[in-house]
């Protein structure tokens, strides 16, 4: 079994990683760290230490009434998406510890597909 970095948990909910296939397990937050911790397997495990967060993105739909994913970007790493049960109250916690403006909201669909149309006539413009 797997040590927790954390001494203090503020929240254990239900969540998903979507690191390669989707594993479900539990999302903990607490004072060190954010893990992700799977529900059969105790090797597969996610720990990011505070320190190593760079930015949270928030897919925010529907002008902020749901939620549906959010993703941890890490200093050297990479970045980590998951989904919870409670999506709002898992970054209200994460909020605690990283600062504010560092919680980003992620592009939306439409967002994404205007940028390419500008880029691909920008390209041909040149």
């Amino acid at each position: 079994m797997v040590e927790s970095l954390n001494a203090k948990v503020d929240m254990a909910v239900d969540g998903t990683s979507y690191m390669g296939l989707t594993d479900y397990g539990k999302i903990m937050i607490g004072d060190k760290a954010f893990e992700f911790y799977h529900h059969r397997d105790p090797r597969k495990f996610i720990q990011i230490p505070w320190e190593e967060v760079d930015y949270v993105l928030a897919s925010v739909m529907f002008k902020g009434k749901w939620i549906p994913r959010f993703a941890l970007q890490t200093k050297k790493d990479g970045t980590y998406t998951f989904s919870a049960k409670n999506p709002k109250d898992v970054l209200r916690a994460i909020r605690i510890y990283v600062s504010p403006d560092h919680m980003v909201q992620s592009l939306g669909f439409f967002d994404v597909l205007k940028n390419a149309f500008k880029h691909m006539f920008k390209k041909k413009a040149s």
